[in-house]
This record gives C-alpha cells, sequence and structure tokens, in this order.
C-alpha cells in the first residue's frame, strides 16, 4: 500500500481543490474499480461501463471543488456512478443486455469448455435479466448485491430511506427470479 492509498478522501479533496492535480489523480486511481463494477453492471456491457466511467470522472473533475462533504466520497461516487449509468441507459434503451461477444473470457487454467459454456450462458442470462428490471431495481441489486453496500448506504447513495432499499431489493431480486426461471407458481397440494 503506497501513501496515496492510505490518505484520507478528505485530504485528497482538499488538496485538489487547492489546485493539486495529482489529489484528483489519486481520487481517480482510487475510485476507478469501483465506479467501473457499478456501471458495468449497470450498463451490462464493457464498453458501456467505459463511456460512463469517463462520464463520471470528468462530472467528479467539475464537482468535486463544490463537494459539501454531506456524504462520504465513496458514496458520492456511487451515486454519480448510478446515475451516469441510468443516464446512459436511457439514451442506449434499444440495446438491452450484453451480446455473446462480450462475456469475458476466462483465463485457460479455469474450467473447460464445457463449464466456461454454461457458466458464460448463466452471465448472459443474469446480464439479460438485469436489463429488463427497473433501472431503480437494477441500482439496488447492484450497489448491495454486488457491490456489497449495506442498505444505509445504498440508502445514501440513492437519496432514498432504508425501508424504501429493503422494498426495492426484495422486489428486484423477485422480479430477476422470476425473469430466470427460479421462482415457480406454487400451487395448493389438495387431495
Amino acid at each position: 500500500m503506497n501513501d496515496d492509498e492510505q490518505t484520507p478522501d478528505d485530504e485528497l479533496l482538499l488538496r485538489y481543490v487547492r489546485g493539486e492535480t495529482r489529489a484528483f489523480d489519486d481520487l481517480v486511481e482510487r475510485y476507478h474499480r469501483r465506479v467501473y463494477a457499478v456501471a458495468l453492471r449497470m450498463t451490462g456491457n464493457p464498453e458501456d461501463a467505459r463511456d460512463v466511467c469517463q462520464d463520471v470522472f470528468i462530472s467528479a473533475m467539475r464537482a468535486l471543488r463544490r463537494f459539501r462533504g454531506d456524504a462520504k466520497l465513496s458514496t458520492w461516487f456511487h451515486r454519480v456512478a448510478i446515475n451516469a449509468s441510468t443516464d446512459h441507459l436511457r439514451k442506449q434503451r434499444r440495446h438491452i443486455g450484453p451480446g455473446l461477444d462480450d462475456v469475458p473470457e476466462r483465463a485457460d487454467d479455469e474450467p473447460g469448455p464445457p463449464e466456461r459454456a454454461e457458466d458464460a450462458s448463466r452471465a448472459v442470462a443474469v446480464h439479460e435479466a438485469l436489463g429488463d428490471i427497473s433501472d431503480e431495481h437494477r441500482a439496488v441489486l447492484v450497489l448491495h448485491d454486488l457491490q456489497g453496500l449495506d442498505y444505509g448506504e445504498v440508502a445514501d447513495v440513492l437519496g432514498v430511506p432504508v425501508g424504501t432499499v429493503k422494498s426495492r431489493i426484495h422486489r428486484a431480486r423477485s422480479e430477476l427470479a422470476r425473469r430466470l426461471g427460479h421462482l415457480r407458481e406454487t400451487e395448493p397440494q389438495g387431495g
């Protein structure tokens, strides 16, 4: 771990506001993977995720000078990434989920072709199902289930109450499971 990774966000932010461009580079380095992960899971497409990342950091470059610190910087970056992803999806509404060419290849030391094909098929199905649910439901699943944020952090990112987050997660999981065929309607067993 280098010194920049140990420097608190607020100190890097202060240095950036004072004109140190290297401090912004350090913030980008620190948050790029998280922003990209959110964008990729929201858009389902690596190229779109890169475009969203670029938009997020351009926005950050302009907006961070006015950042008041009402939320943690990590929360702010998650919020900007969700908003930029949602905006990108609205512009690209015709494209739902990744194509087969968008599924990343695996290293040679991993499972063989049948297992990789099954994994790729599942990944495509999940991405397509994520693309079919509403943006607000996709956002809570990405932040909570895929990014590991707790309910309070998701609430902060989205600007909604914790109870709303919990209900959206429940509805989103149910909808995703239904679209993936994992929930079956159960009929009462009768005699």
